[in-house]
């Protein structure tokens, strides 16, 4: 960036703040604060009324603004691609406003860069992966959320916890605002439960900003919140093993608490922390057999309690009349078939103790005698005299 361009932009940085230090300009320019004090005075003896005070800041008189600014044609093309984001990553109250302002600066743009950006909004898109889009919020929270914490005002909620069905109403000091694990975070302070609180913004049914305003909580920082909560005992440690191509879909989702990745043999031991054991066990059940439970022992009972639920939902009745009874057992062991149980011209009888689980049969056994064995008829039609058979040929001859 040239000397001019960059005199212009500390006068549009100066006029969006009320007090900005030098090392702040320095640091935003990559210059050093001895430059930053000779571009300050080159831009006094222009005319620009810049007030300065030692040890605080430098800041625009009261009442000076700069003309309108015409945006470049990158500048332009960032600001519709934010647009795209927070059309999909935020809510109803935000995309109004965004979808306002990106308008009127449209406006004001020459025909040309309106239509660079007409062309550029044909040719992009935001999806999620499957080329599905992403799911456009409908809840209305955070333009309160965000005038509450810059206000300083008492938010009232209407609130759905993940395994709640009834709303609890909570009164709450909004202290930060946090996008994590693809939802907006609410940090508040809640009163109902006397302790900060992570709300997550598309499980409140209702919010009202009051008029009410509140102090205090000056020493609290979001940053070091966020890292102790990672640490102090409020989240569980796992571990999961996962087969190599669920990886992707776990660092997406599991990114913010995922806290070691150790390959061993063709899988990966992941250790994360969860907040929830319930709610792991779902995440993890979703991965199917990409996905094996090896500590704690408490969430390998919730996975297993999970899969017996769902395997019931499934279960299939056995079908109305007699049936063979080894299509759904075991069949003779070797020595049975050629002697006890397969007798030609006896109908085959299964020991009452025999279940699927002690099942014994080989994974091949072969037919030798030269009459048509009962069992072997039933189970897979008539076999030929020296035809080999096993579990997968049901109902082949």
């Amino acid at each position: 960036m040239n000397r001019v361009d960059r005199l212009m932009a500390i006068v549009v940085r100066l006029q969006g703040r009320r007090v900005v230090r030098a090392e702040e300009i320095a640091a935003h320019f990559e210059i050093s604060v001895r430059t930053v004090y000779r571009d300050i005075a080159a831009l006094g003896e222009a005319g620009i009324p810049i007030m300065g005070e030692p040890g605080v800041g430098y800041g625009l008189a009261k009442g000076y603004h700069l003309p309108p600014v015409m945006f470049t044609a990158e500048e332009a093309s960032a600001l519709f691609l934010g647009g795209k984001l927070v059309d999909h990553l935020t809510d109803a109250s935000l995309r109004k406003q965004m979808e306002s302002a990106l308008l009127k600066i449209r406006s004001v743009l020459p025909r040309d860069r309106q239509d660079y950006l007409d062309r550029l909004e044909r040719s992009t898109e935001v999806v999620a992966l499957g080329l599905a889009p992403l799911p456009r919020w409908s809840s209305e929270a955070l333009i309160p959320i965000q005038r509450g914490l810059a206000e300083r005002r008492v938010l009232a909620l209407a609130y759905q916890g993940a395994r709640r069905r009834e709303l609890t109403r909570r009164q709450v000091e909004p202290l930060g605002l946090v996008y994590y694990g693809d939802h907006w975070h609410l940090i508040a302070y809640c009163r109902l439960r006397r302790d900060v609180r992570d709300f997550r913004t598309d499980r409140i049914c209702q919010i009202q900003l009051r008029n009410e305003l509140f102090s205090g909580h000056a020493d609290f920082s979001l940053k070091r919140y966020l890292e102790a909560a990672a640490h102090d005992g409020k989240f569980e440690a796992a571990q999961v093993k996962f087969k190599p191509e669920a990886m992707e879909r776990v660092r997406r989702e599991w990114s913010c608490r995922l806290v070691q990745e150790k390959e061993e043999g063709e899988s990966v031991i992941v250790t994360l922390l969860a907040y929830s054991l319930e709610w792991l066990a779902d995440w993890v059940f979703s991965f199917g057999s990409s996905a094996e439970v090896l500590a704690p022992e408490r969430l390998k009972t919730l996975v297993a309690l999970e899969a017996e639920t769902v395997a019931a939902k499934y279960a299939v009745p056995p079908p109305a009349g007699p049936l063979p009874w080894f299509r759904f057992g075991p069949l003779c062991e070797p020595n049975q078939i050629q002697s006890k149980l397969c007798r030609p011209g006896s109908p085959p009888r299964p020991p009452a103790a025999w279940t699927r689980a002690s099942c014994r049969w080989p994974s091949r056994l072969r037919c030798l005698r030269k009459r048509s064995c009962p069992a072997a008829n039933l189970a897979f039609g008539l076999p030929r005299v020296g035809q080999t058979i096993g579990p997968g040929s049901f109902g082949k001859a």
